[in-house]
């Protein structure tokens, strides 16, 4: 059984295999996915400051049968009786990727351009044609770019999202393609903040965190230049940082006040920072970056949230999971509104674990 993991650049070793393609900030390929890291690749990945990759690891049957001490007969009965499919997810082909990648470098590098919107639709089309080539109504968060170096990765990902919660919370087909814009651009007006603040290693101090807080305003602001972008993508803009509570910025807007686009924008941006590495800080886990926005009732739209909790995948079925009581298991389905806690069969006893539903587990995790 093929399975894919996250792991620090700190942390490989010669022999491990690349899962996808890695790619330089100009688009060009540098490993290819399926490619078996040696130690001038692996030295050449860290010298790039890539923290995270996402490595391919093949699990033989005969070792996962091996380790079972259940009957074959009691997991085929769970997998007959439990097993249900993962919703269809967003992927990008290798093409697309590159386009998206040399796209928003070009908007990101002059976001006062002519050719911004233009740009800015060209790669939301790509996007929507991912999201409409299977219906993808999920997000396989595996399969994001989380290991973020550069801005546009970060941007496609906070745009994917959001693209996928609007079309479950029944946006219309034009409402999907413009909240795509609105996420490839939430973060344009970074390109005018200093880099020695946009990239500080330590803890902004209270003038610096001023100026970081105007992004939002430079962004919306350098968006009126463009008669033809839609006041609701460039309102999306401005509030994407605005709480529901009146705790965030720049204008301390109140839930009702807040534009829909951004309040999607919101849960997209924030869980997409906290999987991302930078300067300044470390890398959240995905599961604790889950948790860490199902804790944020009182500021994020719970609409929104709801939406985020129930489009995205965090154990895709048929992955392998370590369970905290010492047991390896196999996904069987996931739990609408529980991405954190789906149904599991054990390969060592055959026994099925109800993580979301069955009071039994409760003191059961996925570690």
């Amino acid at each position: 059984m093929i399975t894919r993991r996250s792991i620090p650049t700190s942390e490989l070793v010669p022999g491990m295999q690349a899962d996808r393609d890695i790619d330089d900030r100009l688009g060009r390929n540098l490993i290819a996915s399926g490619a078996i890291l040696d130690e001038r690749l692996i030295e050449g990945l860290k010298k790039l400051g890539i923290s995270n990759i996402y490595i391919r690891e093949d699990i033989p049957d005969d070792e996962i049968e091996a380790e079972a001490e259940a009957d074959d007969s009691l997991i085929q009965k769970a997998l007959d009786q439990y097993h249900v499919s993962d919703p269809s997810t967003v992927t990008l082909s290798d093409s697309v990727r590159k386009r998206v990648s040399e796209g928003i470098q070009f908007i990101y590098n002059d976001i006062h351009s002519e050719e911004l919107t233009d740009t800015a639709n060209s790669i939301t089309s790509d996007l929507m044609k991912a999201i409409n080539s299977n219906n993808a109504v999920a997000i396989d968060i595996s399969t994001l770019k989380t290991s973020d170096e550069y801005t546009f990765k970060h941007s496609v990902d906070v745009a994917t999202i959001a693209m996928i919660l609007a079309k479950h919370l029944g946006f219309t087909r034009k409402e999907v393609y413009d909240i795509g814009v609105s996420g490839l651009l939430h973060d344009i007006g970074k390109a005018e903040i200093p880099l020695d603040i946009l990239n500080k290693p330590g803890r902004l101090n209270t003038e610096e965190f001023e100026v970081m807080k105007s992004h939002p305003v430079i962004g919306y602001h350098s968006l009126q230049e463009h008669s033809d972008v839609s006041p609701e993508v460039a309102l999306g803009v401005l509030q994407h940082h605005e709480k529901k509570d009146g705790t965030g910025y720049p204008l301390h807007l109140l839930g009702g006040q807040i534009n829909r686009f951004a309040k999607i924008l919101s849960v997209a941006d924030i869980y997409d920072a906290l999987v991302t590495e930078r300067p300044y800080k470390s890398a959240y886990s995905q599961r604790d970056a889950v948790e860490m926005i199902m804790s944020m009732t009182g500021e994020l739209d719970m609409d929104a949230m709801h939406a985020f909790l129930h489009t995205m995948i965090l154990y895709p079925v048929d992955s392998i999971v370590q369970l905290s009581n010492g047991e390896k298991a196999r996904v069987l389905r996931n739990n609408p509104n529980y991405l954190l806690r789906p149904t599991v069969v054990s390969l060592k006893t055959g026994q099925v674990y109800n993580l979301a539903e069955d009071l039994s587990c409760a003191n059961i995790i996925i570690l």
